[in-house]
């Protein structure tokens, strides 16, 4: 699940990058481009505060994961004699 999480938030990442590099060169202001500068910059930033919070949610799914793991490994460990 974590690494699942990851993927998801360096595509959303790269997107987010992408909507800004769009939005800092001559694309965005040629006549009949799609949008609005500010429209590619709002899109970027919202991208971005999104790959974070999938990232913190990658983040702790790991954790837990591991957590969890390690508390078998030590049910198991008391189990046997």
């Amino acid at each position: 699940m974590g690494r699942n999480l990851y993927i998801l938030a360096a595509t959303l990442f790269a997107l987010a990058l992408i909507s800004c590099g769009v939005a800092y060169t001559n694309i965005a202001q040629q006549p009949g481009s799609p949008g609005d500068i500010s429209l590619w910059r709002t899109m970027g930033l919202a991208l971005l505060v999104l790959a974070l919070i999938v990232a913190l949610g990658g983040i702790l799914s790991s954790l837990f994961e591991q957590a969890e793991r390690r508390a078998e490994e030590d049910r198991l460990r008391r189990r046997k004699p």
